[in-house]
């Protein structure tokens, strides 16, 4: 498996070595680290990655390799690893899972799995109540249920209201040149130019009058002339939005090209209490929500970015996030989002069509007062026509 390992990092493109394979077997064989997924991930991602830039990518060749899962911080249990392993999958007809009945609500479900981590003492699959795969329990992976908590796998249904499994999100790449610049002209609506700051530029028609009317030469300055909006851009990033990563990085490269104010900030299926800057560092380097609400004035427009795909429960109730326990629910921030800055729509990647089968979807439109766009051209453009409308 190793070997394996090391054929699927050189294949994406990750210069390992032999050398490199041989220290990290000799780390094993010297026990320098507790023998948990964990620690073997750090090692590994210690021994063969020398580029940060190359981190995301490692870190999708270690999930696709070993198919493993760390350990969610946050929650307290030991789960061993030998579980999280898909053994079986069970895929069920639509009548089947119409008979799956939801354990209740957030606390219900909460604190059964409290109760279920305390009882179970073995290895489960294939069943509806124990923590394991491809059955019908609400906690576990593999299986189905109308809404549970996933411990490790991946996501099939979409339906996990949290999720037991620590992810690595790659930062969008603001020079990715664009494949088209229907994105930028579509942005230019809502561009509104002024001349602002130093007189560095210039004026030749000015100078051309100034010197005919004075009879010598008179250079005339003033100040360059640029698109005055100032925008901030919220980026949804990560787990269901992998699939729109391209179109949201063409996104992002034409705003930057298009708004010279533009600041932009990452969250993570709902805007909670904070926001980040860098990927690699979102744990440790959050940005208060509130510090952007009072820091960027009421003038800026503002644009979400996110599919809107998530457990209701993460907009409706605290403590609803996959990754953290929030103490407002995320309706309660976008609302203050939306008060703060009258300016404001959500560009939604997902089909439009699809958006009616999404519950947090028409939450999320109900709480914005409709102001989600499909991130299309069309989509775009009716978009900066509600940002450019007199209030």
């Amino acid at each position: 498996m190793l070997l394996n390992f090391l054929d699927a990092l050189r294949a994406a493109g990750i210069n390992a070595s032999i050398k490199e394979h041989l220290l990290l077997l000799e780390a094993l064989d010297r026990d320098v680290i507790a023998r948990t997924p964990q620690d073997f991930y750090y090692l590994a991602r210690a021994t063969y990655v020398k580029d940060e830039g190359l981190l995301d990518r490692f870190d999708q060749v270690f999930a696709k390799v070993f198919k493993g899962v760390l350990d969610q911080d946050g929650v307290e249990a030991d789960i061993p690893e030998e579980w999280l392993r898909l053994v079986a999958e069970k895929y069920l007809s639509p009548e089947e899972m119409e008979k799956i009945k939801s354990l209740g609500d957030w606390d219900e479900i909460m604190e059964t799995l409290k109760k279920r981590l305390e009882e179970q003492k073995g290895r489960h699959q294939g069943g509806n109540k124990w923590i394991g795969t491809g059955g019908t329990s609400p906690f576990g992976h593999g299986g189905y249920n109308p809404e549970g908590v996933r411990i490790g796998g991946e996501s099939r249904h979409k339906r996990a209201i949290k999720v037991w499994e620590k992810r690595e999100f790659a930062n969008l790449d603001n020079s990715k040149e664009l494949g088209t610049r229907n994105i930028k002209v579509a942005l230019r609506r809502l561009r509104r130019f002024a001349r602002e700051g130093a007189a560095d530029e210039l004026d030749l028609d000015e100078t051309i009058r100034g010197t005919a009317r004075q009879g010598w030469l008179d250079i005339r300055m003033r100040p360059e002339r640029h698109n005055a909006v100032k925008l901030l851009l919220f980026l949804d990033v990560g787990g269901s939005m992998d699939p729109f990563v391209t179109l949201c990085e063409e996104l992002f490269s034409a705003a930057t090209g298009e708004f010279k104010n533009m600041e932009f900030f990452y969250f993570h299926n709902c805007l909670y209490e904070g926001v980040w800057k860098d990927n690699r560092r979102r744990f440790s380097e959050r940005i208060p929500t509130w510090d952007i609400l009072h820091k960027y004035g009421h003038d800026y427009k503002l644009i979400f970015v996110g599919d809107a795909a998530m457990s209701p429960y993460e907009i409706s109730h605290p403590g609803g996030s996959v990754e953290h326990m929030n103490e407002e629910a995320g309706a309660v921030w976008l609302r203050r989002a939306f008060q703060t800055y009258p300016a404001a729509v959500w560009l939604n990647p997902a089909a439009q069509a699809h958006w009616g089968y999404s519950q947090s979807t028409k939450m999320i439109r109900d709480l914005i007062n409709d102001r989600m766009y499909p991130l299309t051209i069309t989509g775009i453009d009716a978009a900066m026509r509600e940002l450019t409308r007199k209030r």
